[in-house]
C-alpha cells in the first residue's frame, strides 16, 4: 500500500459511535467472507482441520530478505521448547500427505512484525490465514481454484452485502474481475520496478493479478537446472499481496540441500524430514489467504488491523 504513512486503528472502547458502525459493517462483511470461503471448500471435498497455536516445528521465515521479523516467540512446556505458529505450512504438508488429501484450516499467525510497520496499513503482528492443500496438485490448478472462488466471493457479496458494501463506500467499486487473471513474473517486476517492486506494482493495476517465481523457504517447489520457483502470490489493486502459495517439495534431497544452503536448522523439520526420507511425503500444492487483508481490501479498510475487533498493530499494545 504505497501512500503516506497512516493513523493506527484505535481499540474497541475509544470508537465513537460512527466508527463503531463502520466496524460492524466489516465485521459483517468478515462473517460472509469466512463463511462462503468455508463452505465453498467444504462443497469440494476439502476437510476443515482445526489450528495449532504452540509446535516444536512451525514456518521458519527465512531466509527474510525484508527481514521483517522483530522476535521470535518462544517458551518451555512440559520441558520442551515449542513456538507459537508463524504460519502452518509445515503441518499442512504432513497432514496433506498422510490424512487429508484435501484440507483447510483457519490458521493463526503470530509474527512479531518490526514495529516501523505500524503504519504501513498491511500489517498486524497476530493474524488469520484461511490455509488450504491438495495431494497432487498442480500450481494452475490452485490458482484456478483461488480465481473461482474470488469471483464468485465477489459476486455474492454484490449481491448480498449491498448495505454494507453501500456504507463503507465500496458496492460502486468493488467489481467482479475477469478470469483468468493476469500473471507476472518475478523477475519481469523486478526490472521494471526495482527491488521494491512490490510497493509500487500494485498501483499499477485495475484487476487482481498473480506473481509468479518468487523465492522463498525450502518448502517451495525451486527446479534445480533452471533455479526457477514454482510458486504464486495474488496482488490486489492499491492495496498489496493477499495470497501466498506454490507447488511444494517433497524430495528428501531437495529440501536438505535447501536447509543447508539457507542455514535452515534441521532439527526443527524432523518429522518433515523423516517422512520426506522414508518417501511418504507427498506432492502437494496450496495457499494461503490473509483474512483480514483480503476483507481491508472488500471493504476499503485504510489498516488491515481495523477488520480486527482488538487490533494487533505492529510496536503497539492495547489492553485487550
Amino acid at each position: 500500500m504505497l501512500q503516506a504513512e497512516l493513523e493506527v486503528p484505535k481499540p474497541l472502547e475509544e470508537l465513537s459511535e460512527e466508527e463503531l458502525d463502520r466496524k460492524r459493517a466489516m465485521s459483517r462483511v468478515m462473517t460472509f467472507t469466512l463463511h462462503y470461503l468455508t463452505s465453498e471448500l467444504v462443497s469440494r471435498g476439502f476437510e476443515w482441520l482445526l489450528p495449532v497455536i504452540f509446535s516444536r516445528s512451525t514456518d521458519p521465515l527465512w531466509p527474510d530478505p525484508s527481514a521483517s521479523i522483530e522476535k521470535r516467540i518462544e517458551l518451555e512446556i512440559y520441558g520442551q521448547t515449542v513456538r507459537v505458529t508463524l504460519s502452518m505450512i509445515v503441518h499442512k504438508m504432513v497432514a496433506c500427505s498422510l490424512a487429508y488429501p484435501k484440507l483447510f484450516v483457519l490458521s493463526p499467525n503470530v509474527r512479531i512484525e518490526r514495529r516501523e510497520r505500524a503504519r504501513t496499513g498491511l500489517h498486524a503482528y497476530e493474524f488469520t490465514q484461511l490455509d488450504f492443500e491438495v495431494r497432487e496438485a498442480t500450481s494452475r490448478q490452485i490458482m484456478d481454484l483461488v480465481e473461482e472462488l474470488f469471483c464468485g466471493l465477489l459476486g455474492a457479496l454484490r449481491k448480498h452485502m449491498k448495505e454494507e458494501l453501500r456504507a463503507l463506500g465500496r458496492y460502486r467499486t468493488l467489481r467482479v474481475p475477469d478470469r483468468p487473471f493476469r500473471v507476472y513474473d518475478r523477475e519481469e517486476l523486478e526490472a521494471r520496478y526495482g527491488r521494491e517492486w512490490e510497493l509500487y506494482f500494485p498501483m499499477s493495476l485495475s484487476e487482481p493479478a498473480w506473481v509468479v517465481n518468487i523465492p522463498r523457504e525450502f518448502y517451495d517447489y525451486e527446479d534445480p537446472e533452471t533455479g526457477r520457483w514454482d510458486n504464486y502470490d495474488l496482488y490486489l489493486p492499491g492495496f498489496g499481496e493477499v495470497l501466498s502459495g506454490a507447488r511444494r517439495e517433497w524430495e528428501y534431497e531437495k529440501i536438505v540441500a535447501k536447509m543447508e544452503r539457507d542455514g535452515v536448522r534441521k532439527d526443527n523439520y524432523r518429522v518433515l524430514l523423516r517422512l520426506a526420507r522414508e518417501g511418504r511425503l507427498k506432492p502437494s500444492a496450496g495457499a494461503g489467504i490473509g483474512m483480514e487483508r483480503l476483507v481491508a481490501w472488500i471493504t476499503g479498510a485504510r489498516h488491515v488491523a481495523e477488520t480486527q475487533p482488538f487490533p494487533r498493530v505492529p510496536g503497539v499494545v492495547y489492553e485487550l
